[in-house]
């Protein structure tokens, strides 16, 4: 089975319908999503309705999907973050405020295939950025393959007894692993919503269960039409500006 990974959607509309369009030319059987639907963008009913049409999606909790949903209180947000969040669950309806509350924490098992982590599989609200929390997720953390979401930046750590802890971190618009046996992976694809490794388009990936193959996508997307919705939803210039730079 193939699956379509996601993460960390941020109520970015342009940026979803434009990875899903390019990952059905591509294939792929099943959706499987590490969280943050919404925050940030201006969207976040039309993304949520939009990832429940998906049919049979594994689908987990971010951060901002835990406050924006009311189930936390976003204390430790900063103020643009606090700001889009309080929006984003003003503007949400009331049944998509329900999935949102409905949706589970991570890590959850995907078809005995691999796991989801929004964070880590240790933390849901915690970051996996450099060598020491990917060990730290590694050793707390049986399992031989998690995707998890957060950072915005794809990443790839992989553990083995041959080669010790190895970090990989794609910069190209398409990127293709196959994964070892006998070695362990962390690998997050990247945000569709909005990317921070000063690549603006939107990131995805491919997972082939029965091959082990990893494929790393980049897809261009209107920004500006996703800049044009914050900008009326008067919400922080910030937000609309950063979709650009992919920062």
């Amino acid at each position: 089975m193939k699956y379509l990974i996601l993460s960390d959607l941020h109520s970015n509309t342009e940026a979803l319908e434009a990875v899903l369009g390019d990952a059905r030319r591509r294939g792929f059987d099943r959706v499987a999503c590490m969280g943050d639907l919404v925050g940030y963008g201006a969207e976040p009913n039309a993304v949520v309705e939009r990832v429940r049409s998906l049919d049979d999606a594994a689908v987990i909790r971010g951060n901002h999907d835990k406050v924006a949903g009311g189930l936390e209180s976003g204390e430790q947000f900063n103020f643009v973050a606090g700001l889009a969040a309080r929006w984003t669950q003003s503007a949400l309806s009331s049944d998509n405020l329900s999935y949102l509350r409905s949706l589970p924490r991570g890590p959850l098992a995907v078809d005995g295939s691999f796991w989801l982590a929004h964070g880590t599989p240790l933390d849901e609200d915690a970051y996996i950025l450099n060598d020491f929390d990917a060990l730290e997720a590694f050793n707390g953390f049986p399992e031989d393959l998690c995707f998890f979401g957060h950072s915005h930046i794809p990443t790839i750590f992989s553990l083995s007894d041959d080669e010790g802890l190895v970090l990989q971190a794609p910069v190209a618009d398409e990127a293709r692993l196959a994964l070892k046996p006998g070695v362990r992976y962390l690998i997050n694809p990247g945000s569709v919503g909005q990317p921070r490794d000063r690549n603006p388009k939107a990131a995805y990936a491919v997972y082939d269960a029965a091959t082990r193959m990893l494929d790393l996508y980049r897809v261009g997307y209107d920004i500006e039409a996703a800049q044009r919705k914050i900008l009326a939803a008067n919400l922080p210039h910030f937000l609309a500006d950063r979709l650009r730079l992919g920062a």
